[in-house]
Parts: structure tokens; sequence; C-alpha cells
């Protein structure tokens, strides 16, 4: 258990500094001229914010004092629920950037950093579905006769 905390941590922590990244180079545009980069931008400021509050929940050990809800599950539905929510704010992100816009670079960039971010939290997500799953063991103990 122990080390399963610990890499949902470094997971947690590596997608909320790429999700601070695509949020920032979104809020550094005029997102505002078109209406598609709104939810781009309410997707990536949500679940940045609530994947802040997860991680200090998990950080702190706050799920151990709060028992009665699956936290293995509950962590896997939402890594599932932010991969598809961050797949529809990439691809309305991917499908509006043109070159002939004033701010392309930037718009290209956050573009690649919602896939990277859609591709951690879907990993992230694989990895809970495993957490969730498994006995909490590794190999070496699953291979050693009883």
């Amino acid at each position: 258990m122990r080390i399963a905390g610990m890499l949902r941590i470094k997971d947690m922590s590596m997608i909320l500094c790429l999700g601070l990244i695509h949020w920032a180079l979104i809020a550094s545009t005029s997102y505002t001229e078109i209406p598609a980069y709104g939810w781009v931008m309410f997707v990536a400021v949500t679940l940045w914010i609530l994947t802040t509050v997860l991680f200090l929940m998990i950080l702190f050990s706050t799920q151990q004092k709060i028992t009665f809800i699956p936290w293995p599950l509950t962590v896997m539905v939402y890594n599932a629920a932010a991969t598809v929510l961050y797949l529809t704010a990439f691809l309305t992100n991917a499908s509006t950037v043109h070159p002939y816009l004033f701010n392309f670079g930037h718009l290209a960039a956050a573009a690649f950093f919602g896939a990277v971010v859609t591709v951690a939290y879907g990993a992230s997500a694989f990895f809970s579905y495993l957490d969730w799953k498994g006995d909490g063991g590794n190999a070496a103990t699953n291979t050693v006769p009883t």
C-alpha cells in the first residue's frame, strides 16, 4: 500500500505540473475571443483544483480517516472521468488552432500539453485500476510459495 501511495503521489504531482502549464498557456492568450476555449479553460482549471485537493488528501493521509469511502475505486473513477474530460478539451483545443490566429504558438503548445495531460490522466487511471483490482503486492511477493 505504501509503494502504491508513493506512485500515486508522483503521478498526481506530475499531472499538477503539466496541468498548470496547460492552464497557463490557455490563460496567456485571448481565449475569450473563441468560445470553444471557454470549455478548455473550464476543464483545465476545474480539474487542476480538484486534483490539487485530491493530491493534498493523499499526501496528508486524509483518506485513512475517512474509511467509509472506497478510495482506490474513487481515485480510479476520478482519473477516468478526468481523462474523458481532458480528451474533449484537448480535441476542442486542437481543432480550433489555426495558423492565422494571433496566438498560434501558445494555442498549439496548449494543445500539445492538453494531449500530454490527457495521456497522464489515462495512465493514472490505468494504475489506479491496477491498485483497485490488485492486492497491493509486487511480483516478488506473489511468486513466493506459501
